[in-house]
């Protein structure tokens, strides 16, 4: 059902979550770890206002776009709230993509100001003349180079005290770019209220996150996932969370982990797979998270097993913020995505948009008023995608008697086989169940009639042989365990599979690879 935020006609995100810390006493507490540094809320906000005054001596006015290209370390909270406390709209930039990407999301988003952490700064040597709308680039976390200005020169003689921009709950607030997995990456413009709604439904009602909580998070603040478990849920709730700005390998998250000590931590299912590869401890942490792609039941069960903590899974998307369906830690149903998020409805849906009964397959549509306005300068995606208060997914679910959703693929990853729709997320998951497999997927693949049957790309586990055996071995496990039609005609050994930056299977280029084959 609907949930009413009743927030004040003029409203600052900003505001909501760094000021609010301060008045209500939490100035002292620590709001960020990074490495051995720790930060309290009172530090974050005048480096907030610092940089948000910063901005505003460089002319920047409200809804002028400012882009930022950065690690995870302290500066992150403060130029992202500094940029919306004076009225400007952050653009969170994924750190691991390349040049001619960079290219077109300043150019896109037409920011006027980049803030870049100093180790990326290599990305922009070959773009830079063809940057049409960037005025300034502010170096963060190291030196600049002459063509750009150093933070500490953009907040010289600023004040740390900022009166916050009058925008309303409706106000442009940040915006995220999707992935991209099919077309240009789009633009996902996001309002004031929408990482409240979020908090109040999700953070609160499913996390329970509280004030004597430290939130961790593996995936990235550039990732809409990470935002939320890094940045707004812990300070939405005067919390603390621990940044860290290398990539998250299983040593250095339980590393981290070890560290900080924090009390939920936040992955996805390619990392807890790996984790489950390597020695460490998780004390201190209550509970685990998941999203990204669907947690396989079987990694769920070892990781359970061997930690003694609960993964609780759900799915979210760029242009509702963050998750909607979830498990939560006193309702697991391995194998589901949970159940819809108080705040939230979910619809399944056939071709004509019908709703569909208990069992059977169809898109998944999701009504909540966390969903961004629109895709920026993408009218004809808006209009197919947003549908009035609904927003198409775009991925193809069905759900239980009790109410758990199940995630059967992307629209345009559904096999049909023999005339039946065979979901590879089903057959991935029944493979991984193998002890041999350490990762899986499965793809469509044209046989000698040139009719569609399932074919798999298997990674498997240290000591196992990548030979004919260990591929009749895998094919006899999918028949013993599902109908018999859905057992992969082909398995192909590769030694990782192909991912986007924030851990997304790249279903296409096993496509490219199979046809190459």
């Amino acid at each position: 059902m609907g949930f009413e935020l009743g927030l004040p006609g003029q409203f600052n995100a900003a505001d909501y979550f760094v000021d609010r810390n301060v008045r209500e006493g939490r100035g002292n507490k620590a709001a960020v770890l990074c490495e051995d540094r720790s930060f309290t809320y009172a530090q974050i906000q005048a480096g907030m206002n610092r940089i948000g005054n910063g901005l505003k001596g460089l002319g920047l006015r409200m809804e002028d776009r400012v882009s930022l290209l950065l690690l995870d370390t302290e500066m992150y909270p403060q130029a992202f709230f500094g940029a919306i406390k004076m009225g400007a709209v952050p653009v969170c930039l994924n750190t691991l993509m390349r040049p001619k990407d960079y290219l077109y999301f300043l150019n896109d988003s037409r920011s006027r100001v980049l803030f870049i952490d100093a180790a990326l700064l290599g990305v922009m040597e070959t773009i830079r003349e063809d940057l049409r709308f960037l005025e300034h680039t502010v170096v963060v976390n190291g030196p600049a180079p002459e063509w750009a200005m150093s933070l500490d020169q953009l907040v010289e003689g600023s004040s740390d005290q900022m009166d916050a921009a009058p925008t309303s709950p409706d106000d442009s607030c940040f915006w995220l770019y999707s992935s991209g997995s099919t077309g240009q990456p789009k633009g996902a413009v996001h309002l004031q209220h929408d990482m409240v709604y979020s908090l109040e439904t999700y953070g609160k009602q499913v996390l329970a996150v509280r004030e004597n909580d430290t939130c961790f998070s593996a995936a990235k603040l550039f990732f809409a996932y990470g935002l939320g478990n890094g940045l707004y849920f812990p300070f939405g709730v005067g919390a603390t969370t621990a940044l860290m700005p290398e990539r998250p390998t299983p040593a250095s998250v339980y590393d981290t982990i070890g560290r900080h000590r924090p009390t939920i931590f936040f992955g996805v299912p390619t990392l807890y797979g790996a984790m489950l590869q390597q020695e460490g401890s998780l004390d201190g942490v209550r509970l685990c998270v998941s999203a990204g792609e669907a947690l396989p039941a079987d990694i769920l069960r070892r990781w359970v097993e061997r930690h003694h903590v609960q993964i609780a899974d759900g799915i979210g998307s760029t242009e509702i913020v963050h998750i909607f369906i979830s498990n939560s830690a006193d309702s697991i149903k391995p194998g589901s995505s949970g159940k819809v998020v108080p705040g939230y409805e979910a619809r399944i849906v056939d071709e004509n948009f019908e709703d569909l009964p208990v069992g059977e397959i169809g898109t998944l549509l999701i009504k909540g008023d966390s969903i961004c306005a629109c895709y920026w300068n993408k009218h004809e995606k808006t209009k197919s995608t947003f549908l009035g208060e609904w927003i198409n997914t775009d991925d193809k679910y069905y759900r239980d008697e009790e109410g758990f959703y199940y995630y059967v693929g992307r629209s345009n990853d559904m096999l049909k086989v023999g005339g039946i729709w065979v979901s590879p997320v089903e057959v991935e998951s029944c493979l991984i169940a193998h002890p041999a497999v350490f990762e899986c997927a499965v793809i469509g693949a044209p046989d000698a009639d040139n009719l569609i049957k399932p074919k798999a790309f298997v990674v498997l586990q240290p000591g196992y042989s990548p030979d004919a055996q260990m591929e009749k071995e895998l094919k006899e496990h999918v028949k013993k365990e599902l109908a018999h039609y859905k057992f992969p005609r082909w398995i192909q050994f590769v030694e990782e599979l192909p991912k986007t930056a924030t851990g997304k299977l790249k279903r296409f280029e096993l496509r490219k690879l199979s046809e190459g084959a």
